[in-house]
């Protein structure tokens, strides 16, 4: 979908009362301070419970659960929680699932909570709540910052599991296929995989529409009347579903690198292609100005298909064509990270692949020991769940000639076209929650959304649609990069933080320049 906020992804490159008393809860990971704030706000029927929950934080160690997690958790004053939620609402008094919360109180003149979203899917929350709180001061002061990991993600269980961590690096070093039959072959594969791992009951419940509703269940158990909140890439879907499923429970929302949630997947899948195409072009360009060794699209161009034939050993490993590409992608979320992807085609150049591969595992969630954060399976299942899923040939080359025609001439698109083969969702055990469609609104109050012209994952458009969908102030930043908000571009965190505090937003759609 829309990708992952920047600076979690490349980080090498780069609130709470006392309680009555304490106690243990089972699965916790440690005793903690008991605190009840909720029921506030209105209350669905059957629900009483869950709303009405008490939460017991604790230090945060003890939920960390990979190589980020355990970085950020080691913060001395973040607290920890786990919210406790039905796997499926329309059985609230069924099985339940547990969604890891990360809170740091505000320091001074509190105005409330700000509840956050990362992207992904399968971004966690948590971690990035961390990085937002310690960046930018004014938030830290104002709000509790409190990130949370969506359902079947990082802390909250059950969770998603796909494929094994040595399945994910064999899968990323094979060449890409050559044929429909085994690409399909794979596709079911991997549903497979994820339906025995996980299990189906899980994969029902993991949409968009159950994470916006685990988070005003969320926005209740924290005391919040009202919620407010911060959606970067896909977590701009996460709070425009949760604007439509709830709009007199919304404050304020700022939805940074907006996914247009009208917007056909074939179309997505085109303008995204032809965003990262524009970012390169603009990596290129800024070639004047740095030392580059690759200086050209034609230049690359060559490097990869000859890494296509001959992948080069990167320790026990080999990069792969995939792993170069993907690598070269994540850098060209943000201009910030081009200097390193000159360090990286350099070494291409000169036949080694360590940064292109670190990159690569950075962006699929892979940590030093060979063990995946989850990110990929999550990005899959949720998009299974979310999207209608297309099973007529005739659609399926319809729509595949229609990304073919539309890409041809795009860098390296005419060297990989798609395939016309059923996609992993054909073979998905469980239907789809929710279809593309124009969010129904109405009583929500004003919105603020970020869009910036260069954006390679979520293209500006989709910002510009966004906010007119819902009604919405739009601020433009003209850069190349993912997201902006709390970036250190002081024209746009202005804009957002006076909203954010005061509620104030320009008297009209403003733009920002990088």
């Amino acid at each position: 979908m829309g990708g992952v906020r920047t600076h979690r992804l490349l980080p090498l490159i780069s609130a709470f009362a006392l309680a009555a008393c304490t106690v243990t809860v089972p699965g916790s990971p440690v005793a903690g301070d008991v605190e009840q704030r909720g029921p506030r706000g209105p209350v669905p029927a059957g629900l009483e419970r869950f709303y009405g929950q008490a939460l017991t934080w604790s230090g945060c160690g003890g939920f960390a659960h990979d190589d980020e997690s355990r970085d950020a958790f080691a913060k001395r004053d973040v607290r920890c929680a786990l919210l406790t939620v039905p796997l499926d609402y329309a059985n609230p008094a069924g099985r339940t699932a547990t969604i890891g919360v990360l809170r740091k109180p505000a320091t001074s003149d509190r105005v409330g909570a700000l509840v956050l979203n990362p992207g992904g899917p399968g971004a966690s929350g948590m971690s990035a709540a961390v990085g937002i709180a310690d960046r930018e001061p004014k938030i830290a002061a104002h709000f509790d910052v409190v990130g949370f990991d969506p359902r079947g993600i990082g802390v909250s269980k059950p969770r998603i599991q796909c494929v094994t961590g040595p399945e994910m690096d064999a899968d990323r070093a094979e060449p890409d296929e050559d044929t429909v039959a085994e690409e399909e072959a794979e596709n079911k594969d991997f549903a497979t995989k994820c339906a025995q791992r996980s299990g189906v009951d899980l994969l029902a419940n993991v949409g968009t529409r159950d994470v916006a509703r685990d988070m005003d269940v969320l926005r209740s158990a924290l005391g919040e009347e009202k919620l407010t909140y911060l959606g970067y890439s896909y977590g701009t879907l996460i709070g425009t579903v949760y604007a439509e499923a709830f709009p007199g429970n919304v404050r304020a929302m700022v939805l940074d690198g907006a996914v247009d949630p009208d917007e056909d997947p074939v179309a997505q899948a085109i303008e995204q292609v032809k965003g990262f195409d524009k970012a390169l072009s603009d990596y290129f360009a800024g070639c004047s100005t740095r030392r580059c060794t690759v200086k050209s699209k034609d230049q690359l161009k060559k490097l990869l298909v000859d890494l296509e034939k001959r992948p080069i050993p990167v320790g026990k490993r080999k990069l792969s064509y995939s792993d170069a590409s993907t690598g070269i992608d994540a850098a060209l979320y943000s201009d910030e990270y081009w200097e390193f992807l000159d360090k990286a085609l350099a070494e291409l150049a000169g036949g080694k692949g360590e940064s292109l591969m670190l990159l690569a595992d950075l962006y699929t969630g892979r940590d030093d020991s060979g063990e995946y954060s989850g990110i990929m399976d999550a990005l899959v299942a949720v998009r299974c769940v979310d999207e209608p899923r297309i099973t007529d040939r005739a659609e399926l080359e319809r729509r595949t000639r229609e990304v073919v025609q539309a890409t041809r001439g795009v860098f390296m698109a005419d060297v990989h076209p798609p395939l016309p083969a059923l996609d992993t969702c054909a073979f998905w055990p469980t239907p789809n929650t929710s279809v593309p469609h124009q969010p129904k609104v109405a009583g929500v109050p004003p919105l603020l959304v970020v869009s910036t012209t260069g954006d390679p994952a979520t293209p500006y458009q989709a910002g510009v649609n966004l906010a007119k969908s819902l009604g919405a102030r739009l601020l433009t930043y003209q850069a190349t990069q993912h997201t902006a908000f709390l970036d250190g571009v002081s024209c746009v965190d202005s804009v957002g933080l006076a909203y954010l505090e005061k509620l104030e937003l320009p008297p009209a759609d403003v733009t920002c320049k990088g």
